[in-house]
Parts: C-alpha cells; sequence; structure tokens
C-alpha cells in the first residue's frame, strides 16, 4: 500500500550548541540504559515481530518496553475514536474550538465561551478521554452553534476523517459567516497539527465527505448565497500533498470539479458517503421526502440515485473501507446494510438507543454511533455474525458528542 504523505509542517531545528551537548549526553545515557525488545535479537527485527500480532493489548501487558513500542510512531498504530464535544450548557450562543486538559475542561463549563472540545479514548490503556494537543496558531475566532434565526436546529461543525488524519472542514461563525478560510488537520500518529489549502470560496452548510485519500466539499452558502457555490465541487487530494508541494505551490490546493445540476444541497451538513469509488449524498436528513446524487469519482460526473438507496437513507450513513454502506433509520433505531444488486436495505440490528441517531463513523470491523442527544456512543461489530453491540461509551459529564471519528491512536512522546 502507497504511504501517504502527511501534510504537516516540519517541526523547529535546534541549532543552540549547549542544547546540542545536552542533548546527545542525554541520548548516551539512554542507549546505555537501553533495555532490547527481545534479548539477543536487533530492536529492528524485534520490533517487525511483534507488528504481526493482532491485538496490541497483549503486548502492553507484558513489559513497558512493548508498551512504549505500541505508541511509538515507527509502529503500526492500533485504531481509537476521537470525538468532538460540545458544553450540555445552552445559555450561550457562542464557542471557541480549543484544547484543554481535564481540569480545564470542567472550569470551561462556567465560562463566558464554551470551548469545543476534541478528545481521544485510547481502548488498551485508558477507559477514559484525554484531550487531543491544541491546534496551531492563530486560534480559531468564535462558533456559532446556535442562533436566534434557526431556534430550532444546531448549527453544524463538518468534520472528516482521510488518511489517518482528522479534518476540520466547515463550521459558522459570527454573523453567519464561514468559520474555516482553509481546513485544519490533525495527524494522531506525528500529534502535530497544520493547515490545508485555502478553498477558494470559504463556506458552510456544505456536504463533506471522502474518497481514495481526498477530501470533496460539494454546495454550502459562502458569505451569502450564490448559485454557483451551491452547485459547487472541489477536491483536496491528501495524497498529492507534502512539504515541498505546499513550499513550492504544486498540488497544495483546491481542484474544481463538475459542478452540481442543482443548489438543493446547501440547506444544511450533509455526509458525502465516499462508496466504491463514489460520492453518494442526499439533500434532507432523516425520513423526510428527499433527493439523492452519486458523484462518480473517476469519470467526475454525477447521476441520480437509486430509489432503493434514497428510501433506506433515513439517518447518518457511513461505509466501512468505503465498501460496505450502512446507515441508521433513526425513527426505529434500526442499523441496515445496503445491497447494491438488490438495490435495497438488509436489516442487521435494532437496538432502541439507536433511535435519534445523530451521526456515525465506520473503520476496522465497527460501526461507531452518535446517540440522540450526543450523551454516548454505540460501538457495533458488524463483522460479526450476527451483528452485535460490544458496548456504549459514555461522553464526559457535562458534554455532548457533536461528531465521531475512528483513526489511528495517539502516538506518546519517549
Amino acid at each position: 500500500m502507497e504511504r501517504t504523505q502527511r501534510p504537516i509542517p516540519s517541526t523547529p531545528t535546534i541549532s543552540s550548541t549547549s542544547t546540542t551537548t545536552k542533548r546527545q549526553k542525554s541520548t548516551a545515557e539512554s542507549e546505555s540504559n537501553h533495555q532490547p525488545l527481545f534479548p539477543g535479537l536487533p530492536d529492528d527485527i524485534a520490533q517487525l515481530i511483534l507488528s504481526l500480532v493482532h491485538h496490541p493489548s497483549t503486548l502492553s501487558s507484558v513489559c513497558r518496553q512493548w508498551r512504549r513500542l505500541i505508541y511509538s510512531p515507527s509502529f503500526p498504530p492500533f485504531l481509537s475514536l476521537y470525538a468532538l464535544l460540545l458544553p450540555t450548557h445552552q445559555s450561550q450562543t457562542q464557542t471557541h474550538l480549543s484544547i484543554f486538559d481535564d481540569s480545564r475542561v470542567q472550569a470551561s463549563l462556567r465560562a463566558t465561551h464554551h470551548p469545543i472540545e476534541i478528545l481521544t479514548l485510547d481502548p488498551i490503556s485508558s477507559s477514559n478521554w484525554q484531550p487531543i494537543p491544541r491546534p496551531p496558531a492563530p486560534p480559531l475566532g468564535p462558533i456559532l452553534r446556535h442562533h436566534p434565526s434557526f431556534l430550532s436546529r444546531n448549527l453544524p461543525i463538518q468534520s472528516v476523517s482521510v488518511s489517518g488524519n482528522l479534518v476540520l472542514l466547515a463550521a459558522t461563525a459570527d454573523n453567519l459567516q464561514p468559520a474555516l478560510p482553509r481546513p485544519l488537520v490533525f495527524d494522531p500518529v506525528t500529534r502535530i497539527w497544520g493547515f490545508g489549502p485555502p478553498i477558494s470560496t470559504p463556506r458552510r452548510w456544505c456536504a463533506a465527505g471522502t474518497s481514495g485519500g481526498a477530501v470533496f466539499v460539494a454546495s454550502g452558502i459562502g458569505s451569502h448565497y450564490t448559485p454557483d457555490v451551491a452547485r459547487s465541487l472541489e477536491k483536496w487530494d491528501l495524497r498529492k500533498s507534502s512539504i515541498q508541494h505546499r513550499n513550492n505551490g504544486k498540488s497544495w490546493k483546491w481542484e474544481k470539479l463538475e459542478s452540481m445540476r442543482d443548489g438543493k444541497f446547501s440547506r444544511e451538513a450533509i455526509d458525502a458517503v465516499g462508496w466504491r469509488g463514489k460520492l453518494c449524498m442526499v439533500n434532507v436528513k432523516g425520513g423526510s421526502a428527499k433527493q439523492g446524487v452519486i458523484y462518480d469519482v473517476a469519470t467526475d460526473d454525477w447521476s441520480e440515485m437509486l430509489e432503493g438507496m434514497i428510501s433506506g437513507w433515513r439517518g447518518p450513513a457511513a461505509a466501512m473501507d468505503e465498501e460496505t454502506l450502512c446507515a441508521v433509520d433513526e425513527s426505529k433505531g434500526v442499523l441496515r446494510e445496503y445491497d447494491a444488486r438488490s438495490d435495497g436495505w438488509e436489516e442487521i440490528l435494532w437496538e432502541e438507543r439507536l433511535r435519534g441517531a445523530e451521526q456515525m463513523a465506520a473503520a476496522g470491523g465497527r460501526v461507531c454511533v452518535v446517540c440522540g442527544g450526543g450523551g454516548g456512543i454505540l460501538v457495533v461489530d458488524v463483522v460479526a455474525k450476527p451483528v452485535r453491540l460490544v458496548r456504549e461509551v459514555s461522553v464526559p459529564v457535562g458534554f455532548q458528542a457533536v461528531a465521531v471519528h475512528v483513526l489511528p491512536r495517539m502516538s506518546r512522546p519517549d
């Protein structure tokens, strides 16, 4: 598999002579105290052997050296949950994007402006949510989650996961303006944030999704509604993105693609689900009558969604490895899998807690669903026969989940 180059800025170089001397001394002491992973074997050979173990949790319980290894950037990462959280207190209409430790998370509940938290849950070493590093400067300005003009809805914060990265794409700022002029990208393996390329028209209430290592943004509203933006489609291919490309201006950009046939997909935030080389999307959430379209990534062409696919798309949807399409019927609490041969949906799990489902992600044989109200995240094993509910993950007290993603675990500094 081709290794994805990550769009992350390089770390600064330390040039101080004294610092270098201290670092060399520290390195020498570390090497003298080094314990091999396997006695009698070079560490690189031992790491190759240990990387073949299917369940890293078994390595974690053996010894400290192995536990450190599975969190190193060079070791194949296991998957973890990542969640965007908001305080449940609704008296304020503005939020800020920031990352705090546990004490500041609790203090934020009493602050004038509540932060959006991005936390991760490591399934091996901890049962508690942990904050990820802070986003880069300049800090993101105020984000609106509620507005008097839209009393019956929450203003969306749109994010996607692609090539092992978490990407924040769109939100609403003061005066109902787009909050993000360019994407914010977080790489869990390096624990580093970076900026994506500026999009031609920053927007909100768009269709956002991924396919084959590329991010797609369609439709939406900029500073005001325009038919061109409402019909537009743009792609940012992270596989072409590197520090060198960014510096010389090549490939570090959004590419305009074939426009949509109308602007009916700018009414609310939409998940464009990558499935078998296509992007599938509907323009209305829930069980209401809706329009569905499919974009073919290879041919750069749009087509109408088949009637059977539309009829079963009655809530959040996601595709496992872009191959198996699942959707939740949020009114009935049913998880379904799409059968392309019959253009129909097969019911694979009924679960009362799926009623009112708000968002979902799929990876590693698991479907993770944000429950109604964001108070918990259901983890479903869709590979098991029969399909089974693995667990419900509670979110921190005083917060609600806005979105969930399944990404590589964060590495840990030595």
